[in-house]
């Protein structure tokens, strides 16, 4: 199922697609917009930016379905299925359509319309915050391509569009790395207020160069607190730098994208698909293929958490919004174990028969999987436990316990962004924050602690989640073990490269893989020591 089809009815995208048609088809183009930017640029490379953050956001299955929850999700045991076909994540399995699909979307679609801005207004000072902004946005296309496979064209990537460079290098991962916390430094200084932005063609933040200097900075912490394992010095350097040039505030910096729920053309593409038939559509009655995994009810349930209604109903709940108090109880919530198909799970659940899949919880598609949810690039809660870890390290003066509560209250608190109604009071935060207190001890400890709570705030932001517990190594989950899997029975550490890659750019693939190690799930990416 593909949702590009969908969104290409869409008067308003159509619109956006014939700008890149129309750079595309002409050469020449290029040069004239570069000595003319008040005939065609400003308008052309609006249209551009507004495409990549549409296809960012959801490009059918292969960068949303496919990566973010089939196997991300599955990985850090949110998700859990007892079809092996069709979600193969929980346990361990190499599907050829979901390991490639982010890979070859960031590259094919994503990437392509920035690529075409930066190269459209690197030269021209009057739109610098054009080029500043189109440029941390690559880098977020990238960041999660190379933290998915590890080494990957970075320098060279996009390049296919501009200068017919088709078979692109790859670069290694500490070079990517060091390239992409430069770029983003340069371009957080290099915006300026008094020049113009994108505009409302910018759909994250409505043009507010601020905003955007905040999300450089914050995705700076990010990527520089992924270095922790790799390089600690590098890390606190670049971690430093971030919260002296000014990370997110609040919610009210939060990277996302707004959709709606009315029209199919702005539906949220990776909810629809999770309501298609590959994940849990009512029809189904409670039998579609995709669960919550036992690992994920089982610690919101003994946590007392009061975000778990929002994450989780019974399937008559989301066939029939009216029954959700009831059916988002958290009492009634039961994760389903992961790793373990139709025949197998026999041997965990004596007696069991197909219609007991009915009584495991599902993915709530009344709030946190509604058409109408946002597309959550980056969370001010995120950003909150980064700077409660960094704090924790000694490398600022903040106070922990201070940093994490507030990473939850904006975790709950954001909930009112989304459809469904569902709220959680201030009273019911705090009671939350009574009964499981930041606690000092060890530095484990408290890695322990400020990281699952990074998993349970997280939900849905799967890609990330995946990168973070491959760095911190918590939640501390006890991999699958499913016969003919790809590890061993280890959680995989990667994804492997399109198996065209190997074909189509064999020479650049051949020495990265000769450098990196073994093309396979087990193999590890430079930062994950």
């Amino acid at each position: 199922m593909n949702y590009k089809n969908i969104k290409l009815k869409s008067l308003a995208v159509k619109t956006l697609f014939a700008g890149t048609l129309f750079l595309s088809a002409c050469d020449n183009g290029f040069e004239e917009m570069n000595t003319n930017p008040n005939a065609y640029t400003t308008p052309v490379i609006g249209s551009l930016f507004s495409t990549s953050i549409i296809k960012t956001a959801g490009d059918g299955d292969n960068n949303t379905l496919y990566a973010n929850d089939k196997l991300s999700g599955c990985f850090v045991q949110y998700f859990s299925s007892l079809n092996p076909w069709q979600w193969t994540g929980d346990k361990y399995l190499y599907k050829q359509d979901y390991n490639k699909g982010l890979f070859e979307t960031a590259y094919s679609s994503e990437l392509k319309e920035t690529a075409q801005i930066i190269s459209l207004v690197k030269d021209n000072p009057e739109m610098s915050n054009h080029y500043a902004v189109a440029r941390i946005w690559r880098v977020f296309i990238l960041h999660r391509v190379t933290d998915m496979y590890g080494d990957i064209p970075y320098s060279q990537a996009g390049l296919g569009y501009i200068d017919a460079t088709y078979k692109p290098a790859y670069d290694s991962q500490d070079q990517i790395y060091a390239s992409m916390l430069a770029e983003l430094e340069e371009s957080a200084q290099a915006l300026d207020p008094a020049k113009p932005t994108f505009g409302s063609a910018d759909f994250l933040y409505n043009g507010d160069a601020a905003k955007w200097k905040r999300f450089a900075f914050s995705m700076m912490l990010r990527l520089g607190m992924r270095l922790t394992n790799a390089d600690v010095a590098m890390a606190e350097t670049w971690v430093k730098k971030a919260i002296a040039g000014g990370v997110m505030q609040s919610n009210d910096d939060i990277a996302r994208l707004v959709h709606t729920g009315g029209s199919a053309n702005n539906w949220n593409v990776n909810s629809y698909l999770l309501q298609g038939g590959e994940g849990v559509p009512p029809s189904a009655q409670g039998k579609g293929y995709s669960k919550l995994s036992k690992t994920f009810i089982d610690y919101l349930k003994t946590t007392a958490d009061p975000r778990l209604p929002f994450y989780a109903t019974l399937w008559q709940g989301n066939a029939d919004a009216s029954k959700l108090p009831q059916t988002s109880a958290p009492a009634v919530q039961k994760g389903l174990p992961s790793g373990y198909d139709y025949t197998t799970i026999k041997d965990l659940i004596p007696n069991w028969t197909d219609d007991m899949q009915a009584e495991f919880s599902e993915i709530n598609i009344n709030t946190i999987a509604a058409l109408a949810a946002p597309t959550i690039f980056q969370s001010y809660s995120e950003v909150s436990l980064l700077l409660a870890e960094a704090a924790l390290r000694g490398w600022t003066s903040d106070n922990v316990k201070t940093r994490y509560e507030n990473a939850v209250k904006a975790s709950m608190e954001i909930q009112s962004i989304y459809p469904g109604g569902v709220t959680i009071t201030p009273a019911a935060i705090t009671a939350y924050l009574t009964a499981n207190p930041y606690k000092t001890g060890t530095m484990e400890e408290q890695m322990k602690q400020i990281h699952n709570q990074f998993w349970a705030s997280s939900f849905m932001n799967n890609i990330e989640v995946y990168a973070n517990w491959r760095r911190t190594g918590y939640p501390q989950l006890t991999p699958t073990n499913y016969p003919g899997n790809e590890t061993g029975g280890v959680i995989p550490r990667r994804l492997r490269y399109p198996e065209s890659e190997a074909s189509l750019n064999r020479e650049a693939y051949s020495a990265a893989v000769a450098k990196q190690g073994p093309d396979l799930f087990t193999t590890r990416v430079w930062w994950d020591k």
